[in-house]
């Protein structure tokens, strides 16, 4: 093995790097443009299940009949 990577401040600088440059990738991909309609549509999925306002009254006006 070369010495200089046995030297473990060398080998923390290089991992103190990728890591950098995983992270900027990371940032980078988040804030894309051609992410943007996605993270909406991923956005709104919690509330996707709720019922629109006319069917949650009339489903209410119903459970009050019975």
């Amino acid at each position: 093995m070369p010495s200089f990577l046995t030297d473990i401040g060398t080998i923390r600088g290089l991992g103190t790097a990728v890591v950098f440059i995983a992270f900027i990738a990371v940032v980078l991909w988040a804030y894309s443009s051609k992410r943007k309609s996605s993270f909406d549509e991923a956005a709104n999925l919690p509330f996707a299940d709720e019922p629109k306002p006319d069917e949650r009254d009339e489903q209410s006006s119903r459970s009050n009949n019975q």
